[in-house]
């Protein structure tokens, strides 16, 4: 059952890798299959998912405003939406306190969107202190993400893949067999969105993560977050080629057309890299765990 604590605290959180001071109240704590987790909420209303005794955020959202992407990477990973033609179902593999889903289900009201997390107390979560409502066109799936994955029937246009824990990205989400099973379950035109922490420190597997995708799509590209430990990675399944140009068209294009609150090619700007060559790293594979 979940409970709700009415005291309140002030410490160090992690925004990025720089710590700040916030005064916040605490409205739940406990174990989660993820670990302690907190939920709190600070003086404008923003409340805040962790993983972990003071640890980093793993969602920001502001109980009303369905514009708010208070994470950078949350924000740096609507740039998939400029890497495919149609946005008519959508995959989010992890919930946190929603935020992603809430977002696209704002600009993209007609869109199938399924969300899948492993623990549905985190669902119960997002749906007590998030303001998470399912409906006919955004769903929720109490499983694990590569079992929806691999039993898939309809392929997606956009797979976002957020499934980082306390302890890093569940190895079993991250090997060959893996990409695989989600290459299948997206349409040729699609992209899959990862969040990847890229640093030795948070995750050693980064390069090896890397040239695993390497290994499976045809073109792979990371996109550094701003004031923040993670790359986004973009993963199509079939050769595009465009040009940095045709790219930031594009996302200008999506930004006025669905009126989001800020201009996707302005998310660029901190760097989007095309892995050429990462040949000299091992692949991940399930033999691996």
């Amino acid at each position: 059952m979940l409970t709700k604590i009415k005291t309140a605290f002030s410490k160090f959180i992690a925004v990025g890798l720089e710590p700040v001071i916030a005064k916040e109240s605490l409205l739940y704590e406990g174990q989660t299959l993820g670990g302690f987790t907190q939920v709190t909420q600070d003086r404008d209303g923003v409340r805040t998912l962790r993983f972990g005794e003071n640890g980093p955020r793993q969602s920001i959202v502001k109980p009303g405003d369905l514009n708010e992407l208070g994470l950078p990477y949350a924000r740096s990973a609507m740039i998939g939406l400029a890497f495919t033609q149609h946005v008519d179902r959508v995959l989010i593999i992890g919930l946190g306190g929603g935020s992603i889903p809430m977002f696209l289900h704002k600009h993209y009201p007609r869109a199938h969107i399924d969300v899948v997390d492993i623990d549905p107390q985190i669902i119960a979560l997002a749906k007590q202190y998030f303001n998470f409502t399912e409906n006919a066109f955004l769903r929720t799936f109490a499983q694990d993400g590569r079992a929806f994955i691999e039993k898939n029937q309809k392929p997606y246009d956009l797979i976002f893949l957020d499934a980082f824990t306390e302890a890093g990205i569940p190895k079993h989400l991250a090997t060959q067999e893996f990409l695989l099973a989600m290459k299948r379950a997206l349409k040729p035109s699609g992209a899959i969105i990862t969040n990847m922490w890229s640093t030795a420190s948070a995750n050693p597997l980064y390069k090896l993560m890397l040239r695993t995708y390497q290994e499976v799509f045809h073109e792979v590209y990371t996109l550094r977050v701003p004031r923040a430990g993670n790359k986004v990675v973009i993963a199509l399944p079939a050769f595009k080629r465009a040009s940095l140009d045709s790219i930031t068209d594009y996302a200008q294009q999506i930004s006025a057309q669905r009126g989001l609150p800020f201009d996707l090619s302005g998310l660029l700007q901190p760097g989007l890299v095309r892995l050429i060559d990462l040949q000299g790293s091992k692949v991940l594979q399930d033999s691996d765990l």
